[in-house]
């Protein structure tokens, strides 16, 4: 990326709308309340043959104390302090306010280049708040609709100097190109490594107030995340990029997830819904529980949907560090998880302190080694061996007293581990019995905690007559029958 150019404004000017708009995809939450954005999110933007990086920031409000409001000013004044260009957005319909005035005051001061720009323009409604934007003192502003993509060629036309001054300085870094040569695909049984350009993705969820921003910001060692003691801060799933001890990690951060039933807000549902898309793409998946009221219901069914899609789950506790009775506790939660997650029997427990970053160092181990079990792969000489030892063991049930053979099995994919065993009758073959196979893989291959995926298919032969009439059967049996009459 060339350049980072930060979009800075007060709420509900269209900075999330532009943001989108220049990422191409819906990545920003977007409604008409205001204040819908309090973290600072990043993407790799696309204009013209422009490349850069761009920041969606909080509006920016006239809060300089440590309510919430002042906390998302000091994350936006963040963004711009770290940004090379800062687009300053207004709202042309509503003309300049005491806070666009405050806004640019802020950018004087500390914006190393600062373009002026007036959304929602379209139309002659927006004429009167346009020219009032050239009292701001920023110079001439653009006339702009995030929402219509009127305008850019515009921003364009501003950004082009300045990206050229930024590649003159960045000469030694290397060009990006947009022909990559992935090597996965070569040989897809690997396990990939974690790379810089392909790190491992890691999504954090859980109840709101179980700490996940914090935890991230603990990681980083920075407050890169909103935070505070309100419940339901985080509404972005927020990604961002670490060396995490030497393991690249892109870690998102995502809202907190409350019973469907709560959830009446058309926005936090858009919160949640992100959140969701974010467990999707991840690879592991920390569910994030509370020391003080672990295994809610809530808690149950975040880590039975990162089950059902398949993703590496790693169960932490945070808040440790206010916990007592340390030792009886955890046995506790061992017993807990147990009983309520068999669906993941084994799945890692870590005890974590996001306030002290105790623990932390654990996690990592536990990431990397579910991340390691999901890519697991089992060579079929010794799944069949194991099957065979299983069967005598416990043979499978026998419906309408016939016995149903396990005949072959192989493993089918990876990510997570995916098995199929050739069998008869596999449409009778009871969900006890599956779970008794799919435990004893977890315990012989060690594969605890990931989600394991068993398909019975059919081998029987293929029937040469299946298809034709009954007419031609009775045929042949007369043809066979004076075959055997003759000799």
């Amino acid at each position: 990326m060339s350049f980072t150019l930060a979009i800075v404004g007060r709420p509900n000017v269209g900075k999330s709308t532009l943001f989108n708009r220049l990422v191409g995809k819906r990545l920003a939450l977007v409604d008409d309340q205001p204040g819908v954005t309090r973290d600072l999110r990043e993407g790799d933007a696309r204009l013209g043959d422009l490349r850069f990086t761009v920041i969606d920031t909080a509006g920016l409000e006239d809060a300089t104390d440590d309510t919430l409001q002042g906390r998302m000013r000091r994350l936006t004044e963040r963004a711009v302090d770290m940004a090379d260009v800062c687009l300053m957005l207004i709202d042309a319909r509503t003309g300049v306010t005491p806070v666009d005035e405050t806004v640019a005051d802020i950018l004087r001061k500390r914006g190393r280049h600062v373009i002026l720009a007036a959304n929602k323009a379209e139309g002659r409604a927006a004429d009167a708040g346009i020219i009032e934007a050239y009292g701001l003192g920023l110079g001439e502003p653009i006339r702009l609709s995030a929402e219509h993509g009127e305008g850019l060629n515009d921003l364009y036309g501003q950004l082009l100097p300045l990206s050229e001054e930024f590649a003159a300085q960045t000469q030694s870094d290397t060009p990006e190109t947009d022909i990559t040569v992935d090597e996965e695909d070569a040989d897809a049984d690997a396990v990939r490594v974690p790379t810089r350009d392909k790190p491992l993705q890691v999504a954090v969820v859980g109840r709101p107030n179980a700490g996940k921003s914090t935890l991230i910001n603990k990681l980083l060692g920075e407050d890169r995340l909103l935070t505070g003691p309100e419940a339901g801060i985080t509404r972005d799933a927020i990604s961002v990029q670490m060396d995490w001890d030497g393991l690249p990690v892109r870690i998102f951060d995502t809202a907190g997830m409350r019973k469907k039933a709560k959830v009446q807000e058309k926005l936090e549902k858009l919160s949640v819904s992100d959140g969701l898309r974010a467990v999707k793409f991840a690879e592991v998946v920390v569910v994030l529980l509370d020391a003080a009221i672990p295994f809610e219901q809530q808690d149950l069914r975040i880590a039975d949907l990162a089950e059902r899609e398949g993703r590496a789950v790693v169960i932490a506790v945070n808040k440790w560090d206010a916990e007592e009775e340390k030792s009886e506790k955890i046995k506790m939660l061992r017993e807990e998880c147990a009983r309520l997650l068999p669906q993941l029997r084994g799945v890692p427990l870590v005890t974590v302190s996001a306030l002290t970053g105790k623990g932390l160092d654990r996690l990592r181990q536990a990431i990397e080694k579910a991340y390691e079990t999901w890519n697991r792969r089992v060579t079929t000489a010794k799944l069949n061996q194991w099957l065979s030892g299983m069967v005598e063991a416990h043979p499978p049930p026998a419906p309408g007293g016939r016995r149903i053979k396990l005949r072959y099995m192989t493993q089918a994919k990876t990510r997570p581990p995916g098995f199929v065993v050739m069998c008869s009758n596999p449409e009778k073959m009871s969900d006890a019995y599956s779970r008794y196979l799919v435990n004893g893989l977890r315990d012989t291959f060690d594969m605890p905690g990931t989600p394991v995926r068993l398909w019975m298919r059919s081998q029987s032969e293929a029937n040469p007559y299946k298809n034709r009439t009954k007419s031609t059967p009775s045929r042949l049996r007369k043809h066979l029958g004076k075959g055997r009459a003759d000799e």
